[in-house]
């Protein structure tokens, strides 16, 4: 990116150039509802404290511990990240968008959030259900002009190794607090299931 003077690559051209034959009414309300969901207070504060307080309730609180560090420290990254390239975005944009083009904060957001999830209830589906998350955020920032295709490559790389990074730092304490809340819950099932075959007292 340095290299190329913040410029868009012939890809980042080529996909701008392609996306914009798919705009129309049904994908502009998809891509601005994701707009919506990703960025501004809903994405940076709403989202992240909602799920750490599900996952307190659920008593996994280094779940939300860690789940609210990725996210902040995400958002920290990639705003260090805009100031250092600068890069400037395309020009026929939707949607009015702050300074620096890369990394895409939107789909570095989705990353984080996507791969946080996975970690903290490793269920197949979870990873499944945030990697179409992460795919279709990165889809409509450059539907909506926000970013090059090459900004949406860099946020996903960066939202997903910050969780990474994080995941190692907080792998033990995680990993107790997943046994034991499984162990909680497979003591509460059998529990319901015997109280259904248990016959009634005469």
């Amino acid at each position: 990116m340095i290299r190329e003077g913040g410029v868009p690559f012939e890809i980042d051209e080529e996909w701008a150039e392609e996306v914009l034959t798919l705009r129309g009414p049904f994908g502009d309300t998809v891509a601005l509802f994701m707009n919506w969901l990703g960025g501004g207070i809903v994405g940076v504060f709403v989202i992240p404290v909602g799920v750490a307080v599900v996952l307190l309730i659920m008593r996994r609180p280094w779940g939300a511990l860690y789940f609210i560090v990725a996210s902040a420290a995400s958002a920290g990254v990639v705003q260090l990240l805009k100031e250092w390239f600068g890069r400037a975005r395309p020009e026929d944009m939707l949607v009015t968008s702050d300074f620096g083009s890369f990394p895409s904060g939107h789909v570095a957001n989705a990353a984080t959030i996507s791969v946080a999830i996975g970690v903290i209830v490793p269920i197949v589906g979870v990873w499944i259900a945030g990697a179409a998350y992460t795919l279709l955020m990165a889809l409509t920032r450059t539907y909506l002009g926000a970013h090059w295709f090459s900004d949406t490559v860099g946020g996903l790389l960066v939202g997903a190794g910050v969780a990474l990074v994080l995941w190692a730092a907080f792998a033990v304490p995680l990993e107790r607090e997943r046994l034991a809340w499984i162990a909680r819950v497979s003591e509460r099932n059998a529990a319901r299931a015997q109280a259904h075959i248990t016959p009634p007292e005469r």
